[in-house]
């Protein structure tokens, strides 16, 4: 992604009542250092974050970002974020995205310094990688066993499975991995065999008339672009779900995407090598509607 735009944020308590907060952002050049070597998002990962899809200048689904970025901070024990001064960040950097096309959002909570100054705070805008590809002729996806059962979460909820955080090695590897057995991307499934997400996605399957996806019960991350589009296909008269789906029942779907806020809809065209139906009209409907103005 060419980098246009980054902005350093002095993280406001959540309960800070202003209606400006211009003077904690500060302008940084995105192409010259502009963190410590101390800084723990780097060296641990120890941190959240939040990637914004912005169509002709407008930030897309700001609220549903907001409210994942807050339960991530809530899940890893960092300070609440200050709804309205990230709200303020993103119209700042909205403001330097390509008035035409697509662009992203880039949203960092990170702990701070070791032994120093905390939290760290920041924002970046981007432009999109062309996903245009992905979106019309589909990609190809294996299935890998993530090494949890579903009841992982619950007896563990320090694996923080629910929180969108910077430790994204595994999810990198796993995308590595599927590209060395021939495919695009990967789904990860439960070791007792239940299908959870793709690294970087959502996953949605058709069968016949129902669209359904996993149920997001901590060991998934709840997506942001999934929930728009469930929205839109109960507003257009389509039955959806959320239910724990066994991994067997992947290559029965009548048709499959990937669903995230950069991407969009990809439609899957095979899963573990056996061929899956693609819908092409229905996938193009979904993408005309999520680059559609959506707050």
């Amino acid at each position: 992604m060419a980098w246009r735009f980054a902005l350093m944020i002095d993280p406001a308590a959540s309960d800070d009542s202003r209606e400006d907060f211009s003077e904690t952002f500060t302008v940084v050049d995105p192409t010259t250092p502009a963190l410590s070597v101390g800084e723990l998002s780097t060296q641990r990962g120890d941190g959240i974050f939040e990637s914004i899809g912005v169509v002709d200048g407008h930030a897309q689904e700001v609220g549903p970002h907001l409210d994942r970025l807050a339960h991530s901070a809530a899940l890893c024990d960092l300070p609440v974020p200050n709804r309205e001064q990230w709200r303020q960040a993103i119209v700042r950097a909205a403001a330097e995205s390509p008035a035409e096309g697509e662009g992203v959002i880039k949203l960092i909570l990170s702990r701070g310094v070791e032994h120093g100054p905390a939290p760290t705070a920041w924002a970046t805008t981007a432009q999109a990688p062309d996903n245009s590809a992905a979106r019309t002729r589909g990609i190809r996806v294996v299935t890998l066993d993530r090494g949890y059962d579903s009841d992982a979460p619950a007896r563990a909820p320090w694996l923080l499975l629910g929180a969108k955080t910077l430790s994204y090695a595994v999810n990198m590897a796993a995308i590595r991995e599927a590209k060395r057995r021939g495919a695009d991307d990967a789904i990860f499934v439960s070791s007792d065999g239940f299908v959870l997400e793709a690294p970087t996605a959502s996953v949605v399957l058709r069968f016949g008339d129902r669209f359904v996806t996993p149920e997001p019960a901590g060991a998934i991350l709840h997506g942001t672009t999934q929930i728009s589009l469930f929205d839109h296909l109960r507003d257009t008269g389509h039955e959806v779900a959320y239910e724990q789906i066994p991994t067997a029942e992947l290559p029965k779907a009548d048709a499959a995407w990937l669903l995230s806020s950069i991407r969009l809809a990809a439609p899957l065209t095979s899963i573990d090598g056996a061929a899956i139906p693609v819908d092409a009209e229905l996938t193009a409907s979904f993408n005309d509607y999520l680059l559609s103005p959506r707050d």
